[in-house]
C-alpha cells in the first residue's frame, strides 16, 4: 500500500515508474510538500556520482550554487514527482532570510488547482552546459505525453530559444 503524505500519496505512474498524486483537492498556490534529501556540496556530489553514467533519472535538486539536495539519501515522497511540460506545480525556492545557504529549502506548490487523483508534476527545468545532442535529448527524455510535450526535460538553450521564439512568430504570419 503507498505511503500517504498529507494530501498526496506515491504510487505507479503512467509517465514514469512512480510517480505522487493527490488523494484530496490542492488548491493553487497551496504549498504542497518540501523537497528533502541530504544535502551536499556540488564537489561532494560530482565525486559520488561524477563516474557514474548518466541515465535520464536522478534524485539530485541544485539547491543554489553552493549545495545540491540529494534525495536518494533521507529523500521523502517529492522525490517521485514527475516531470512535466505542462505541470500542475513548481519548484520554489525558499532562501534563508540570514543568508545562510545550508538553510535554504525547496518546495512544491500548486500553480493550479489540482483535483484528487491527479498526478503531480513540475518541470525539472534541466540545464547542461555542454551541446543538446539527440542522444542526450533522448537519454533526458520526457514522457508526459501533453500536447506541448518538447520529447525532453532539458530547457533550450538561449540561442535555441530565440529559434524557437521565431518558428512560433513565423507560423502566425
Amino acid at each position: 500500500m503507498a505511503k500517504k503524505h498529507k494530501k498526496i500519496e506515491r504510487r505507479e505512474s503512467d509517465i514514469h515508474g512512480n510517480g505522487v498524486f493527490a488523494t484530496e483537492a490542492i488548491a493553487k498556490g497551496e504549498r504542497v510538500v518540501r523537497y528533502k534529501g541530504a544535502l551536499r556540496t556540488h564537489a561532494e556530489v560530482d565525486e559520488e556520482y561524477g563516474q557514474v553514467e548518466e541515465d535520464g533519472h536522478t534524485f539530485l535538486f541544485t539547491l543554489n550554487d553552493e549545495y545540491v539536495i540529494d534525495a536518494n539519501q533521507e529523500g521523502n515522497v517529492a522525490r517521485w514527482i514527475n516531470h512535466s511540460c505542462s505541470p500542475n506545480c513548481e519548484a520554489v525556492l525558499d532562501e534563508n532570510e540570514k543568508g545562510k545557504r545550508h538553510k535554504d529549502k525547496v518546495y512544491i506548490e500548486a500553480i493550479r488547482d489540482i483535483r484528487p487523483g491527479e498526478e503531480l508534476t513540475y518541470n525539472y527545468g534541466i540545464t547542461l552546459d555542454e551541446p543538446h545532442t539527440p542522444a542526450l535529448k533522448k537519454l533526458w527524455g520526457c514522457r508526459c505525453g501533453c500536447k506541448n510535450c518538447t520529447g525532453t526535460m532539458l530547457q533550450p538553450k538561449e540561442g535555441e530559444k530565440k529559434a524557437e521564439k521565431k518558428k512560433k512568430v513565423a507560423k502566425r504570419k
